[in-house]
């Protein structure tokens, strides 16, 4: 099967083509899910000791990038894999490197996100440090980040991006490129699809603690819920309901969510070590 031959053809809606693809690319999935568990161990090797709750700052740019790619890698390969499967399996390109390629785009746009997070993070501690620091307003940030992603998760926009996501097929006949780079910028095209529909979940993971693989797994599973449940609307309000719970915790309780990190003891190690190097 290619692209071309499915021109002008109205794509099913719902996973069942990427579901497909598992099925006929399963040693792509399973190097994907590889990938994903190696990424896992490695950002929980660099989480140790690391944790200092909502609003935990990275030591700094570059060691930031390099630990939210493969956080990135570890977070959503199992998600986008079906995606990927069925990308190999419509290109007229058999080289094992096309779907790596669509891969490492995804990844890219993933990366550019992450340097727009660390650019916030650093705008607004440049401009009020208290926004962050627990003891004052952080706590405050943290709840209300939650609560706005609860929100988000209800909204046009969001519904519009999660349906790119679930539903590949129309997505790749609409943005089909032929050759490695076609491969690249679809890959990139896909993750700024996977940007729109998770953004405000990865804001969450922000809020509730970067460097906590705790969190880190929880944002992962919702993420992963929402795209491949066959209920969609419960996905979506599912999602939104343990956000808005934990925002409202975070607000008025905040010792009662297990295994959240308080930052009591060194409240201004929260988001400070973003303006160093």
């Amino acid at each position: 099967m290619s692209a071309p031959a499915l021109a002008g053809v109205r794509p099913p809606e719902g996973p069942g083509p990427a579901l497909s693809a598992i099925r006929a690319r399963f040693g792509l999935v399973a190097l994907l899910l590889v990938l994903a568990g190696v990424g896992w161990w490695w950002t929980a090797d660099q989480m140790q000791r690391m944790d200092n709750g909502p609003w935990t700052g990275p030591v700094g740019l570059g060691w930031f990038l390099g630990v939210w790619v493969v956080m990135m890698a570890a977070m959503m390969f199992p998600s986008v894999a079906p995606t990927v499967a069925l990308y190999s399996r419509m290109t007229r390109q058999r080289s094992p490197l096309s779907p790596l390629l669509f891969a490492s785009g995804y990844l890219v746009t993933w990366a550019l996100a992450g340097v727009g997070a660390f650019a916030i993070g650093v705008t607004v501690h440049a401009i009020s440090a208290d926004v962050f620091v627990w003891n004052r307003a952080g706590r405050w940030t943290a709840g209300g980040i939650l609560v706005v992603a609860a929100v988000y998760e209800l909204t046009p926009w969001k519904d519009v991006c999660l349906g790119k996501c679930r539903s590949p097929l129309g997505f790749l006949l609409g943005s089909w490129r032929d050759g490695p780079s076609g491969a690249l910028r679809m890959g990139a095209k896909s993750g700024a699809w996977c940007v729109g529909c998770c953004w405000a979940l990865m804001a969450a993971l922000f809020a509730l603690g970067i460097m906590s693989i705790v969190w880190m797994a929880l944002v992962a599973g919702l993420i992963a819920f929402e795209k491949t449940v066959p209920w969609r609307r419960l996905a979506s309000y599912g999602t939104a309901a343990v956000l808005l719970v934990l925002g409202l915790l975070l607000l008025t309780a905040p010792n009662a969510i297990p295994g959240l990190t308080t930052p009591r003891d060194a409240p201004m190690q929260q988001m400070t070590p973003m303006v160093s190097s």
